[in-house]
């Protein structure tokens, strides 16, 4: 049985609801920020499994609007990179960059040696690397889509996905025991009470979210979508090449700083509307057509990558951000933060420093600096980094 496209869209908003229902009953999915489309996706394509062993029932699915939804949410994430804001951020934003940029390579290059060492195909290395861990689902998803065509790996996208859900589980473990083993060793002071987050503003539009504002974002994502298509498409025989995905983020960006030069205002909530949609639903596409019997042959080795990221961030989150980004309070609760950015997402990063100042005491610059950061300047230098692995002999993705 095969769905049509708006089926298939129709299915992936049903495993979209079945998701958030399952984060609502189950309080630990919740806990460590487990995106609704990727526990809805999962059971449903549990069911799919057992439904398939038991009676022979298949379902096929026509995704052709999942490359849609991925590049919509590339272009959204660009539209978000308010560059005027950074100065706001001041030294500690610059310090905080400026470690965490060669722990990006650092973990590529973590990656492609347990790979290696492994006996896994080196884009595994990658996989296991900022694709995922850095990158999140979205990001995964769409190297994994890439890969699979240019070089035919088994299971990427699966393993894409179980890295990305396996990273935001092991970032939320992490980030709160690192950033308390810093305030106890070095006695670092934090008042009791609670965190006042302070939210930077600057010259996009707050105005609550309605047609006469959603629609220019919604012009502004699909100009990005096709021009980054059509320039993907004219570089294509170039030496060195970026994905659609990319060039979408790039012009998002471009839109987003050029276009106050015409009057272009976007609203913020529009923005990050459209962008959470457009991911939620293209992972839900995404999970429910899962192979799950296929991850199983690899779910093994991906695992030992993990779990040896895991021993390098702390040593590095311990070690040199806690060092360079300030020797107080504030740098243990960034310390937690950087946990969450290294191993799962922005989500993970707040979250890990709420439980700290909601135990400690308020942290407003790192409040300030990790939202800054996890907008879009982490996925900026990421992609910068992940084409320059891509572009070294033997690894061309």
């Amino acid at each position: 049985m095969t769905l049509q496209p708006v089926e298939t869209l129709l299915a992936a908003v049903l495993v979209l609801l079945l998701g958030h229902l399952l984060n609502r009953l189950i309080p630990p999915l919740a806990q460590y920020n487990i995106p609704a489309p990727i526990t809805g996706g999962l059971l449903f394509a549990l069911g799919l499994l057992l439904a398939g062993s038991s009676t022979g029932f298949s379902l096929e699915f026509d995704v052709t609007l999942r490359p849609v939804l991925l590049l919509s949410f590339f272009a959204a994430v660009g539209l978000s990179a308010n560059l005027a804001l950074l100065r706001q951020g001041g030294k500690r934003l610059l310090l905080f960059v400026m470690v965490l940029a060669p722990f990006l390579v650092l973990q590529n290059l973590t990656g492609l040696l347990l790979a290696w060492s492994l006996d896994l195909h080196p884009l595994m290395g990658l996989i296991g690397g900022t694709i995922t861990l850095v990158g999140g689902h979205g990001t995964g998803a769409a190297y994994a889509e890439r890969f699979a065509e240019v070089h035919n790996i088994q299971a990427i996208m699966e393993l894409a996905m179980t890295g990305a859900t396996l990273g935001l589980v092991l970032g939320g473990l992490c980030g709160g025991p690192l950033a308390q083993w810093l305030i106890r060793r070095h006695r670092l002071a934090g008042a009791d009470g609670h965190a006042t987050e302070v939210q930077p503003s600057g010259d996009g539009d707050a105005a609550p979210i309605s047609a006469a504002s959603l629609v220019p974002v919604l012009a502004a994502v699909l100009i990005a979508v096709l021009a980054g298509q059509w320039l993907a498409e004219l570089v294509s025989d170039a030496p060195v090449t970026l994905p659609s995905f990319l060039w979408c983020l790039l012009l998002g960006v471009l839109i987003r700083n050029g276009g106050h030069l015409i009057g272009l205002r976007l609203n913020d909530a529009a923005i990050e509307l459209i962008s959470g949609l457009a991911l939620a639903l293209f992972l839900a596409m995404t999970m429910m057509a899962l192979n799950l019997a296929s991850v199983a042959s690899l779910a093994g080795p991906l695992l030992l990558i993990l779990l040896g990221q895991v021993v390098v961030v702390l040593v590095y989150g311990g070690a040199l951000v806690y060092r360079a980004v300030g020797r107080d309070y504030e740098s243990a609760v960034m310390s937690a933060a950087f946990c969450g950015f290294a191993l799962g997402a922005t989500a993970t990063a707040i979250a890990n420093m709420q439980a700290i100042v909601q135990k400690y005491g308020p942290a407003p610059q790192a409040f300030l600096v990790v939202p800054l950061v996890g907008a879009f300047l982490i996925d900026l230098i990421n992609a910068l980094v992940l084409t320059g692995f891509l572009s070294l002999p033997g690894l061309g993705g």
